[in-house]
């Protein structure tokens, strides 16, 4: 199999050849292997790439993404004995001592896992652009940014290099660089995913797990094997008797609909936003749901307070850790201006700041929750825009408090962080594309623990896009662009 060939199959796709005998695992992996010698050096999307893990697929033969070339972003999940850095220079050569439950879950859908994305340090960005590492580019536009924190991950399945990565999302990090680079993903709800063993839950319950991915059926089928409750996990929420996947491929009863492409605080949004919205909403209300012009209410002061109360308490405490792990001392030269803010602010906080965050992060959801109440699900801009030119949000940039980095990176996604305070599962779809050819992302989000209903949904737009036509093609231009110049010039790439 070759490059062309391979990127026409989705996830799915290639595990469904791989069982015929079509291609073997093996094959599957020699394609991956190549494209990332001949791809990442232009994109930086993968920071190391890892030898010998095909024989921990071979133990999952049954597994539905068997022989799957896939990559885990550097950060949270944990691969024993591999290095996880987290975008930050005060982290490297920090190694995981165990599997984590969710890496356990992966290789028992059979899936290879080559190596680790780049991320922003700590994970705290719109987009990939750490001192460690460098930027990530976005693969439709290699002078924009691929969105972040899995910047890593959404550019490598954008690029054709794996057809599906892990991602994770505690405000917006899973749906941010899946808008960016043209695929699906889905923030699972709280709770759906097992953060365990070394923690209960992420960032106070706002950090869930889960995958970019290019269909839905693979978004599906990889929240199938990841939704698996694990020991000591402190709560279980209830999950459909059906496969995700078998219930996807079913059309929803009809809906009623909410959309909005009014932010809830200072966030100008572009007017190619505002028309996704609008056909999104257009074909749904075709498809037989009830659409309507409507948005949840809340006080967004007191959610911002508590965000950056919990973001903050979140990143002194993984900061002390580190600087444990590696013997480094946390300073301006060991992490970036804006993670710096925030740590020190993350030190003056005391445990009444953090049971008020807990409270505020209550009342919001309480208010907001209402609105579900009467609505199914809600379409919004995933971002204000699409992806934007390398360096408009570095978090390196010098910054007065902790608030400056906080308010000048929420301006590009004003409409995720919220469902992760609520803990509702939320999706962003590939919807459109500026004249310029930047993909545009919306997000539909559902009641809590509904993922059902969102891949229902999704599927149905899905059917009706040729938004898959497009990725493809992107990638063959990539690819064909890449190849000829390395020809050309007899350049020869360095494997990362």
């Amino acid at each position: 199999m070759n490059f062309s060939e391979y990127i026409q199959f989705d996830a799915c796709g290639l595990a469904d050849a791989v069982r015929r005998g079509d291609v073997s695992a093996l094959e599957l992996v020699r394609v991956a292997e190549d494209a990332t010698r001949k791809l990442n050096p232009h994109i930086n999307a993968i920071l190391e790439m890892w030898p010998g893990e095909i024989d921990s697929a071979s133990l999952y033969k049954n597994g539905a993404l068997h022989g799957v070339p896939f990559l885990i972003k550097d950060m949270v999940i944990q691969r024993a004995g591999r290095l996880q850095e987290m975008g930050s220079r005060l982290a490297v050569g920090n190694r995981s001592k165990s599997n984590s439950f969710l890496m356990d879950r992966f290789d028992r859908l059979g899936l290879i896992t080559l190596g680790r994305t780049a991320t922003p340090e700590f994970g705290h960005g719109p987009t990939t652009e750490p001192v460690h590492g460098g930027a990530t580019r976005n693969p439709w536009d290699l002078s924009r940014m691929a969105g972040g924190s899995s910047g890593g991950s959404a550019a490598s399945v954008a690029a054709g290099i794996v057809p599906i990565a892990h991602a994770n999302d505690g405000a917006g990090s899973i749906r941010i660089p899946a808008a960016c680079c043209g695929l699906i993903g889905l923030k699972p709800s709280r709770g759906r995913v097992s953060s365990g063993p070394g923690s209960s839950e992420g960032l106070f319950g706002m950090g869930v797990e889960l995958a970019v991915t290019r269909s839905v059926r693979d978004t599906a089928v990889i929240l199938d094997g990841a939704a698996v409750p694990a020991a000591g996990d402190p709560f279980v929420i209830f999950r459909p008797q059906e496969s995700y996947r078998a219930i996807a491929e079913r059309a929803p009863e009809s809906l009623k609909i909410g959309y909005t492409t009014t932010p809830w605080y200072d966030a100008p949004i572009d007017a190619d936003m505002v028309q996704a919205v609008e056909k999104t909403a257009a074909l749904l209300r075709k498809l037989g749901h009830s659409v309507i012009e409507a948005s949840p209410s809340f006080h967004y002061p007191i959610m911002r307070s508590a965000c950056l109360t919990l973001w903050a308490a979140g990143m002194y405490h993984w900061s002390k850790y580190l600087a444990q792990r590696t013997g480094r001392t946390i300073s301006e030269q060991t992490v970036e201006a804006g993670t710096w803010a925030m740590i020190r602010y993350g030190a003056s906080i005391t445990s009444d700041d953090l049971l008020t965050a807990l409270d505020q992060s209550n009342e919001v959801s309480r208010s907001a929750g209402a609105f579900f109440e009467d609505f199914d699900l809600l379409i919004t801009p995933t971002t204000s825009a699409p992806a934007q030119p390398l360096g408009t949000y570095n978090q390196n940039a010098p910054v007065t408090t902790h608030e400056d980095w906080f308010d000048r990176k929420a301006k590009f996604p004003p409409f995720l962080a919220l469902f992760n305070v609520t803990g509702q599962p939320a999706l962003s779809l590939p919807a459109a594309m500026t004249r310029s050819g930047l993909p545009l992302g919306v997000q539909l989000v559902a009641r809590f623990g509904r993922e059902d209903v969102l891949l229902q949904v999704a599927r149905q737009v899905e059917r009706e896009s040729v938004w898959t036509q497009a990725l493809v093609a992107n990638q063959l231009r990539l690819w064909q662009s890449v190849t000829t110049r390395s020809e050309k010039n007899n350049d020869t790439c360095i494997y990362p």
